[in-house]
């Protein structure tokens, strides 16, 4: 990316995070070749700070992880679609800084999550934006399940603009579907790393409101025009982050560490290590895209809700797209469906995770 670009980006973006607010754009901007998936491992943050690991049961010694990240101190973002990237990200030397985040109207933030679904919702709308309206199917890769993302084929609007603005919200939704199902998963015995279990992170409740965040920062920069090249989006992608987290009310690093101490023993136990699952106290299990970050004990501002339409311009989503979820080589404790999963069964299956999960007796 050249130098030039990120001082482009550095100009306050017009991003709209009212929950009822649906944007369109005037014109059909140019958009980037369809992009690789994104696969790197860009760590998420387990809830708490100054956290210590433990393998196979014992002790890292040295190891701390920090966790907290102030907001102007986020650094590049970087689209996510290498194992280059991921390892970078695993060896802190990406160029991001991910962490998380106090915010007065969002709870705690996790970054991670935020660029997660961000990359996610890109990567759809590249493969989307030009073949709206075709029958295809689109394949990430595995989590726990085979997921398929299912477009069928119906006429889209005559309007370059309307296809284009379609295709950015039909994009969103989609992502954050995967967003929901990654929080299935991982509570269900998804493994990323064999042997490293990620119960820990699953329903954390700080990560779904992130992945909302994300979704809605990139249907803003597609329809603002700015992802026509991945060093565009990037730059623009760095911009918006800080400019929503300070939206939301984003605290400095010393007041996210203080918030995390007034919750320990309640949301989080500090003397158990990542990866025990009951480091993490309180969970979030609501699915859904209409969401308020998860209520923080004395917090007094009032919360600002995130959402995402099930249509536009005349067209219901569902009729559109699916996310389907067929059976994988390893389902884990996740019951195989009888054909496939869909959103629709999410509810159901938070709920059977929250009956299981009751941190033991102190």
């Amino acid at each position: 990316m050249s130098a030039a670009a990120p001082l482009n980006a550095a100009l306050p973006l017009p991003i709209n995070l009212t929950a009822n607010a649906v944007s369109a754009t005037g014109k059909a901007w140019p958009v980037m070749p369809p992009l690789g998936e994104p696969n790197g491992l860009r760590p998420c943050c387990a809830f708490g700070y100054d956290l210590h690991a433990e393998l196979l049961g014992l002790p890292v010694p040295w190891y701390q992880l920090n966790n907290v990240v102030d907001v102007d101190d986020l650094g590049r973002h970087q689209f996510n679609d290498s194992m280059l990237t991921g390892f970078a990200n695993l060896t802190g030397l990406s160029r991001e800084n991910n962490g998380i985040v106090y915010t007065t109207r969002g709870g705690f933030i996790d970054t991670a999550h935020v660029r997660d679904t961000a990359d996610m919702t890109l990567y759809i709308f590249t493969h989307l934006q030009a073949r709206l309206g075709q029958g295809f199917t689109l394949q990430p890769g595995d989590e726990l399940a085979e997921r398929r993302l299912v477009f069928r084929r119906f006429q889209p609007p005559s309007s370059l603009a309307e296809r284009y603005t379609l295709a950015a919200w039909l994009a969103a939704r989609l992502a954050f579907q995967l967003a929901q199902w990654h929080e299935i998963a991982q509570g269900y015995g998804m493994q990323s790393v064999p042997g490293f279990s990620e119960a820990v992170s699953a329903y954390s409740p700080e990560d779904l409101y992130s992945n909302l965040l994300g979704a809605r920062l990139a249907v803003s920069l597609i329809l603002d025009g700015q992802v026509k090249s991945k060093g565009m989006y990037e730059a623009a992608m760095t911009t918006a982050l800080r400019q929503a987290l300070i939206a939301l009310g984003a605290q400095p690093a010393n007041a996210t560490r203080f918030e995390f101490d007034m919750l320990d023993g309640r949301w989080w136990d500090s003397k158990r290590r990542v990866p025990e699952k009951y480091l993490v106290l309180r969970r979030n299990y609501q699915m859904g895209d209409n969401r308020r970050a998860t209520p923080v004990p004395g917090e007094q501002t009032p919360p600002l809700t995130l959402a995402l339409p099930h249509g536009v311009l005349g067209y219901d989503f569902a009729s559109l797209a699916a996310l389907q979820l067929w059976q994988g080589h390893s389902m884990a404790q996740l019951p195989p469906p009888a054909s496939f999963y869909t959103d629709k069964d999410f509810a159901r299956l938070a709920a059977e995770a929250k009956k299981q999960d009751s941190p033991p007796a102190k």
